[in-house]
């Protein structure tokens, strides 16, 4: 789009393999993706044909189901740190500027320590060394977060990725970019209801990633917001098509083919990106 790159997250959900939702999202009209890391992916693979179609590897998103180990000590700290450490050298490897990693797992724990703080500063170290950039994404357990923000001020290549349905339904609709604004770097873009539970209960279960202007988000507003920090990079959105169990709000996008519920995330980018670009 005319003054703004347009990204997806590549999601199986989609339907096809990964090779050929690449492929169907530039034929959509993105400009880029982000992918996944495993130990098996074919990061090498993906960005070659990232280069063939002219597509933007905007980012790497790194495993997250061992965040929470990254505040404890022993072996599983040592996991989870080598587990972010090989996303890194892929990251580098692979010429993809940004990896992007959750800094907490989990709904019942409040309590970060300078144990984790220093676990993460190993990663902002080496990912210093290597020339990538660690966009610390807004998930649960936002005290976590904070806790690891002023690593971006230690180091230029920390930096903040915010998740606009996160900050809805886990973080209670707080205003994260007027936190952390000033070191945004990417976004994952997506729509939701908010907290369904009338008591505040917050859950896994709210993160619907909902195509935009299919929730309660005020698109208007947070594109005033991302131009208010001055924000110039890609908008990136990361969108599921299949429901959460026991919900049912993204079940009509099932009736979709692939490439047509591609077609409809990118017309839906452009409406967000429209009040953006400064038309």
């Amino acid at each position: 789009m005319y003054k703004r790159k347009l990204c997806l997250g590549v999601n199986v959900e989609f339907g096809g393999t990964e090779t050929e939702l690449i492929e169907s999202i530039g034929q959509a009209g993105f400009d880029g993706f982000f992918t996944e890391w495993s130990p098996d992916a074919p990061i090498g693979a993906w960005r070659k044909l990232a280069d063939r179609l002219g597509l933007f590897y905007q980012s790497i998103h790194a495993p997250f189901l061992r965040a929470a180990d990254m505040w404890k000590e022993g072996d599983g700290a040592e996991a989870a740190v080598a587990e972010l450490l090989a996303c890194l050298r892929t990251c580098s490897e692979q010429e993809v500027p940004i990896m992007v990693a959750h800094a907490f797992i989990g709904f019942e724990d409040h309590t970060p320590n300078e144990r984790g703080v220093a676990n993460f500063e190993r990663i902002a170290r080496e990912a210093e060394r290597l020339g990538v950039t660690l966009a610390l994404e807004n998930t649960e357990g936002e005290e976590y977060l904070a806790a690891l923000m002023p690593l971006a001020d230690a180091y230029g290549c920390v930096g903040f990725c915010w998740d606009s349905g996160h900050e809805m339904c886990y973080n209670r609709s707080r205003d994260l970019l007027a936190l952390y604004g000033k070191h945004l770097v990417c976004t994952h873009l997506n729509d939701n209801l908010g907290i369904r539970d009338f008591d505040g209960r917050i859950t896994w279960l709210d993160d619907l990633h909902l195509l935009p202007f299919d929730g309660v988000a005020d698109w208007k507003a947070i594109a005033a917001r991302l131009n208010r920090c001055g924000y110039d990079g890609a908008f990136t959105f990361e969108l599921n098509r299949k429901s959460k169990p026991d919900r049912h709000e993204n079940d009509c996008y099932g009736k979709l083919s692939s490439i047509e519920y591609l077609t409809e995330a990118y017309k839906r980018a452009c409406r967000v990106a429209y009040p953006a670009s400064g038309f």
